[in-house]
């Protein structure tokens, strides 16, 4: 048997045999991030520079045009959001149109392309800053 066990607050383990398919399924996004397996943890995309989480595409979108990203409106792909870097670059990010689909692979491409600016964390519990909140 191969798959992934996930123990719930009763102790109660069950087998997942395809976690990465069953969380694409989950009816209702997280809600303070995003995850790509059951169980693992929701993470949000952090704008190093104002230390500020990213909550919506109109927010991410500022940080990357400041950064000298460029809208990328293709008509073949309405489903996706796109940015390019420039003409002369090959350097694009493809997002879900839909920000509760902003997945942490997503952020990722982000923070590849964006090394200095962009970080992948932990959600702040609630307590601890001002920035954070849901």
């Amino acid at each position: 048997m191969s798959g992934v066990w996930i123990f719930d607050k009763k102790g109660v383990a069950r087998l997942r045999s395809n976690p990465t398919r069953e969380s694409f399924e989950q009816k209702e996004p997280p809600p303070h991030g995003t995850a790509t397996a059951p169980g693992a943890r929701p993470r949000v995309l952090v704008y190093l520079p104002a230390n500020q989480v990213i909550h919506s595409y109109t927010e991410l979108e500022q940080r990357l045009l400041e950064l000298g990203w460029t809208r990328y409106y293709n008509c073949s792909q309405p489903n996706l959001l796109q940015f390019h870097k420039s003409d002369h670059s090959a350097d694009l990010i493809s997002l879900p149109i839909n920000f509760s689909n902003f997945k942490s692979f997503h952020m990722y491409d982000i923070v590849v392309k964006n090394r200095s600016f962009f970080e992948v964390r932990d959600p702040f519990p609630k307590d601890v800053t001002t920035e954070y909140s849901p």
